[in-house]
């Protein structure tokens, strides 16, 4: 595992970005940014011509749905834009699967799986899935696009105070693709000890969830099973539901369902100060934890950013810096 490969302090370091000049016209940089009208309908999102599909579980293995209420699958683009830009979306996802893509270039033999973000009421297919791969493979990763069972709805009580689920299909799946990708390692190309994780928004909580997983979260179902499911490595982009909201802000407490194991891999944290939507104390609470528990973590804060900036470039630096800084981080590690 990585832990084996480099020797990283388990230091806590935080840089924090200066704030961004003024936007430029149609830039929406930060948390400025368009409204658009939602065009959506039932279709089963499929990969381009560069991705290879690969279905999570065997045909004909029941598992459990997520909160579809009978739809078939469905997809649609997201608003506000992003960057000026649409993004897309998968929802009423009851057949996971993962897209591979090839590395570009000389192969590194390191692998990353994608966990797009989407409040796990959708997936977020292109802005933090496609995109993501298009950059990973440039840099010589294999990358692979995580389209996971949803919705799952967190439930909030009668003080509205957020519960987890028991049962969190996600996580079925994220390690169910880590399982086959390891397990299928020589058919890939990559090597099954650089193998990590990336994770955007809930999909930044479902990286932690696996990342700090000791057990298996599904019935054994075949051989690939018996492999180790925890990554190598993990990034994790504005993350949410990490940090105990109901907790007083100064104690940096994480919420009750979240675990933290020292056997986790070493991790990489992106965040906005300004984030409106996943507080950066997700990022800082998870951070320290892990940190407390001897694993190494870097952490880079910025002023602006927003939320939900993926690979888009704005006027906001994280958008431009973060990409170069997660090159270096990954270079540091012997993985590129």
């Amino acid at each position: 595992m990585l832990k084996r490969l480099i020797a990283l302090p388990a230091l806590l370091l935080i840089a924090i970005g200066t704030g961004a000049a003024a936007n430029a016209e149609g830039d929406e940089g930060s948390c400025t940014r368009t409204s658009v009208e939602k065009v959506e309908g039932p279709e089963v999102w499929e990969p381009g011509p560069d991705g290879e599909q690969v279905p999570l579980w065997p045909e004909g293995l029941a598992i459990e749905a997520p909160e579809t209420d009978g739809n078939a699958e469905w997809t649609g683009n997201g608003s506000p834009l992003v960057a000026g830009r649409l993004w897309h979306w998968a929802t009423y996802v009851s057949r996971p699967s993962m897209t591979l893509y090839s590395p570009r270039g000389e192969n590194s033999g390191t692998a990353l799986l994608v966990l797009p973000g989407g409040g796990y009421a959708a997936v977020a297919m292109d802005l933090e899935g496609t995109e993501i791969c298009h950059w990973a493979t440039a840099q010589g990763m294999t990358c692979i696009v995580l389209k996971y069972r949803v919705p799952q709805v967190w439930q909030r009580d009668e003080n509205g105070v957020q519960q987890a689920p028991e049962v969190q299909l996600p996580l079925k799946d994220a390690q169910r693709a880590m399982a086959l990708l390891r397990h299928g390692a020589d058919a890939y190309g990559i090597d099954p000890e650089k193998i990590g994780v990336i994770g955007f928004s809930a999909g930044g909580h479902l990286a932690a969830e696996l990342s700090n997983a000791d057990t298996l979260s599904y019935d054994r179902v075949d051989a690939a099973d018996d492999e180790t499911l925890r990554p190598d490595f993990a990034i994790l982009a504005y993350p949410g539901r990490l940090w105990d909201e109901n907790s007083p802000k100064p104690l940096m407490k994480l919420a009750p369902w979240v675990r933290i194991s020292k056997d986790a891999p070493p991790t990489l944290l992106i965040h906005a100060m300004n984030d409106p939507v996943d507080d950066v104390r997700h990022s800082i609470a998870y951070g320290l934890a892990l940190s407390e528990a001897g694993v190494p973590v870097d952490m880079r804060l910025f002023a602006d950013g927003c939320h939900a900036f993926g690979l888009r470039e704005t006027s906001d630096p994280v958008t431009t810096e973060w990409p170069e800084l997660a090159i270096r981080w990954l270079r540091s590690a012997g993985l590129l």
